[in-house]
């Protein structure tokens, strides 16, 4: 089993992960190519472990560097891409500004950077 990482995120950058993960089964389009890209096994299980990853980031659970890099490239797919992700509606769908999750994206990247 990986070990597992706690990373300290403040509530609001957990909140946008959990945003950017909720939002594949929502207002996102996601196909099992670009789910394959993030490191799903396809559209189903980007649904369903993507679901059990937001509820650990959000619960403050450790997750495997795996896991958080695939919450982090997850939501910043969902958050840009207009094509496959929420993209010009992320503002309306998850009530978080783009000013505000670039924001929190950008810091979230550098908690995140260097996970292996």
């Amino acid at each position: 089993m990986a070990d597992l990482l706690e990373v300290d995120l403040t509530d609001e950058e957990r909140t946008l992960l959990v945003s950017g993960l909720n939002e594949w089964g929502g207002s996102a389009r996601p196909t099992p190519d670009v789910a394959k890209l993030m490191g799903f096994g396809g559209v189903e299980a980007l649904l369903r472990e993507g679901g059990v990853i937001a509820r650990k980031v959000k619960a403050r659970e450790p997750l495997s560097a795996a896991d958080w890099r695939r919450a982090l490239f997850a939501t910043e797919i969902v958050f840009v891409s207009d094509l496959v992700g929420s993209g010009v509606d992320w503002a309306t769908t998850t009530g978080l500004t783009d000013e505000q999750s670039i924001r929190l994206l950008r810091d979230v990247q550098r908690k995140l950077v260097g996970l292996a």
